[in-house]
């Protein structure tokens, strides 16, 4: 088997992120350069607790003919590529729906990014407009909102792209990410219950468990 320890990586990453509950079910993928021509990415509708490093498929990065793997790659494996082929820097693109990050995509409103943490996330976050999961109109979104200095993608309505220049440095723009949107999210919803003043006293408390609950 061809590439076997990069592989086993991904399969070791896949349920790494569904222990965080940033992958659930089958949904989330990641794709990992391998050389010049060649992309690792996960199988589709494949559970991660017995996914192996042989269904894990390899992929010409120029036009996504599967070389290797036991099954069907990701039907986002096109969604993966434009960031591959648009970035040469980036080595590994993650596609969660990681919790607090994606309640951010679905509103639409994506965190100021302090400037600690621009190495990882970028210079900012872009919010790329909704489109069909797997569809090539997300792709093509997606696509068009590349930039050498973005690292992270909110999708409406859907979750989050990363972007790092390996697997480690992916990973980390993912965590960084869910935890500047929890504090951005929880600013947000302390706005608003402060700016209600006539807000009832039961929406207020469960407001209050919200964000309390998000600090943690």
């Amino acid at each position: 088997m061809k590439f076997q320890p990069q592989r086993q990586l991904l399969v070791d990453l896949c349920q790494q992120l569904s222990h965080q509950g940033y992958f659930a079910g089958t949904g989330g993928n990641i794709m990992l350069r391998l050389d010049a021509a060649h992309v690792a990415v996960t199988p589709s509708a494949t559970s991660y607790a017995t996914m192996s490093a042989e269904d894990i498929c390899v992929l010409s990065l120029r036009n996504l003919k599967q070389t290797e793997g036991a099954k069907v790659p990701s039907v986002e494996s096109s969604l993966h590529a434009h960031v591959m082929r648009l970035r040469p820097d980036a080595g590994c693109t993650i596609h969660t729906h990681q919790p607090t990050a994606s309640a951010c995509a679905l509103l639409g409103d994506a965190p100021t990014v302090p400037p600690h943490l621009q190495d990882s996330l970028g210079a900012h976050i872009a919010v790329v407009g909704y489109a069909p999961s797997g569809t090539g109109l997300l792709a093509a979104k997606l696509k068009w909102a590349v930039r050498d200095d973005v690292n992270t993608y909110l999708m409406r309505n859907h979750g989050v792209v990363c972007c790092g220049k390996d697997s480690s440095t992916a990973m980390a723009a993912i965590e960084n990410l869910e935890a500047l949107a929890k504090n951005h999210l929880r600013a947000l919803i302390q706005r608003r219950r402060d700016d209600e003043k006539n807000m009832p006293a039961a929406l207020a408390h469960l407001l209050t468990e919200i964000c309390d609950d998000l600090a943690r």
